[in-house]
C-alpha cells in the first residue's frame, strides 16, 4: 500500500449497498471514472483484500490507497488516483 496524497474531491461508495455478484464490477467502473487527484471512498463491512490485490495489479501506483477506518463491521479505505 501505498501514501495518499491530500485529499480534494472525495466520492463516497459504499459497498455494503450494491448486491455481492455486482461489487468488483461496479468498484472498478468508479475507479475508472475517476480523474487524477480524485479520490474514492470506499465502506465496507469487511477488509477486502482480494480485491485490495486485483486493484494493485490494474492500476499500479497509478492507485494510492490508504486506510482510514478498521473495525470490526466497517472498513473505509480511500482510494486515489493519480497523474
Amino acid at each position: 500500500m501505498s501514501e495518499i496524497q491530500p485529499l480534494h474531491n472525495i466520492h463516497p461508495f459504499d459497498a455494503r449497498g450494491v448486491a455481492k455478484r455486482f461489487r468488483h464490477a461496479a468498484i472498478f467502473g468508479a475507479l475508472e471514472s475517476l480523474h487524477p487527484g480524485e479520490t474514492m471512498r470506499f465502506v465496507n463491512d469487511h477488509d477486502p483484500l482480494p480485491l485490495l490485490s486485483q486493484l494493485q495489479q490494474a492500476f499500479g501506483e497509478k492507485l494510492g490507497i490508504a486506510y482510514v477506518r478498521s473495525e470490526p463491521g466497517e472498513i473505509v479505505i480511500d482510494f486515489q488516483v493519480r497523474g
